[in-house]
């Protein structure tokens, strides 16, 4: 049987409750967090960075990849752009999409370590 776990004290701690409200990021910046972590939750976007923390890729080679439509790729490419997690780089008439900064990849080794544990 697990053990529940209440607090049966109706006294705040001050102290605590000033050292980490001094330090509360605002309403904005946790959105902007909130957002990031988003593109994160879908399988599809994980694919596709992960893909793209791996090589720069086009459209055509992540829906090869994927076995997805070229318009499906698209799309998730455009909200990774939005979301600033993906830019994009016209050579000729090939257009490649990259990590916007490498911190990316380092969120995917430190997520995949925590999940195998």
């Amino acid at each position: 049987m697990a053990k529940k776990f209440n607090c049966d004290c109706e006294m705040i701690h001050e102290e605590v409750v000033t050292r980490v409200s001094k330090t509360m990021p605002d309403n904005k910046s946790l959105d902007k967090l909130s957002t990031f972590y988003k593109m994160f939750a879908d399988n599809t976007r994980l694919k596709i960075l992960w893909a793209l923390s791996r090589e720069d890729m086009c459209v055509c080679d992540l829906a090869f990849l994927l076995n997805m439509t070229k318009s499906a790729i698209s799309h998730q490419l455009k909200a990774l752009r939005v979301a600033k997690l993906v830019k994009c780089e016209k050579q000729g008439r090939i257009v490649y999409y990259s990590l916007v900064e490498c911190h990316v990849r380092d969120i995917f080794d430190k997520g995949f370590e925590h999940v195998s544990e």
